[in-house]
Parts: structure tokens; C-alpha cells; sequence
């Protein structure tokens, strides 16, 4: 399982995480596909990591989701 994928079913779930990240669900979905947290997070326009690390009780940090859920990472793996 991914870390963004394991952060999200540590917080509850999908529909959990869209209400404390205040978007959709279809957006989380969209996290997952992509492995990654949204480009807006990585440039400071949102803080994501940080409210799910916050929901989740100790369980992970917002950096270490932040270290583990960069776009393009999984395509830079792959190759």
C-alpha cells in the first residue's frame, strides 16, 4: 500500500480524510491515483499533510507524508 493510500485509511478513510482536508472525495481519489498529495502542497498554497498528520493521532507526521507522497515521484521510481 502507498503512504499517501496508508495516511488516508489511517484517518478513516476517504470520506473522513475529504472532510478534514475540506474537499471532495473525488479529490482523495484523485491523491491516490496519482500517489501524490496536490503540486498546491509542495508550493504552500495548502496544508493537507499537515491536517491529516493532525486527524491522525500520532500515527505518521506531516513530513514524513510530505517526503512520501511528492508528484512525479512514482514515475521517477519506475524508470
Amino acid at each position: 500500500m502507498s503512504a499517501l493510500k496508508d495516511s488516508i485509511t489511517k484517518v478513516g478513510g476517504v470520506a473522513k480524510a475529504s472532510v478534514i482536508c475540506g474537499v471532495s472525495q473525488r479529490a482523495i481519489y484523485k491523491w491516490i491515483a496519482a500517489d501524490s498529495l496536490p503540486r498546491t502542497e509542495y508550493s504552500g498554497e495548502t496544508r493537507y499533510a499537515y491536517v491529516l498528520a493532525a486527524a491522525s493521532s500520532g500515527q505518521f507526521t506531516a513530513e514524513w507524508l510530505l517526503s512520501a507522497a511528492i508528484p512525479g515521484q512514482a514515475l521517477k521510481l519506475a524508470s
